[in-house]
């Protein structure tokens, strides 16, 4: 199909509720879906929901290579992926906030550390209308977390608890020692 342009933080799209798709079968939603794999595979990133290439509506896809798994979860970690989420419900599991570090295709160049649920239980639908229920963990509930939130009009700095950790990634990669060790205190 076609590779779109990531809209950036300040396109009032990101500051707007997503809307329910109403037909999950419908040709336009199929258009919408491989857009956003195309879109997603020429930038190279995890996730996408669809209010980050200017479509109000509530889709997320998911694409984790095994690598990257491996790398966040300090594992063996299988790859995840591709899903599709469509009208996605994510709910937090337990009270705990695991801090992490974040990005954004639409916040480019900027890391935040970040509070989100270590576990989450995930309701939607595939793109064949098929039902997911399912408990996730780790890395994986970290970026359904992050992508469901673009369907509310919420970008992560939003959920940070200090910006004082909200950095320029040329400078965490400077001084990636001082900051992997940074949980909040700085």
């Amino acid at each position: 199909m076609a590779v779109k342009s990531i809209v950036k933080m300040g396109n009032p799209v990101l500051l707007k509720p997503a809307a329910p798709v109403t037909d999950i079968r419908a040709p336009e939603i199929r258009h919408l879906i491989q857009d956003m794999f195309d879109s997603l595979e020429a930038v190279g990133g995890v996730g996408l929901a669809a209010p980050q290439i200017a479509v109000g509506l509530q889709v997320v896809i998911v694409k984790i290579p095994r690598a990257r798994m491996a790398l966040e979860e300090n594992r063996n970690a299988g790859e995840v992926g591709p899903k599709v989420l469509i009208n996605p419900i994510v709910e937090g599991i337990g009270e705990a906030n695991q801090l992490g570090w974040e990005g954004c295709l639409s916040v480019p160049g900027l890391r935040g550390l970040v509070p989100r649920f270590s576990s989450v239980h995930l309701k939607a639908r595939d793109q064949e209308g098929q039902e997911i229920d399912q408990v996730i963990d780790g890395f994986y509930a970290r970026v359904l977390q992050h992508e469901c939130d673009h369907l509310s009009g919420i970008l992560y700095p939003q959920r940070m608890t200090d910006l004082k950790l909200l950095v320029y990634e040329e400078e965490m990669n400077s001084f990636m020692e001082y900051y992997s060790s940074v949980d909040g205190d700085v």
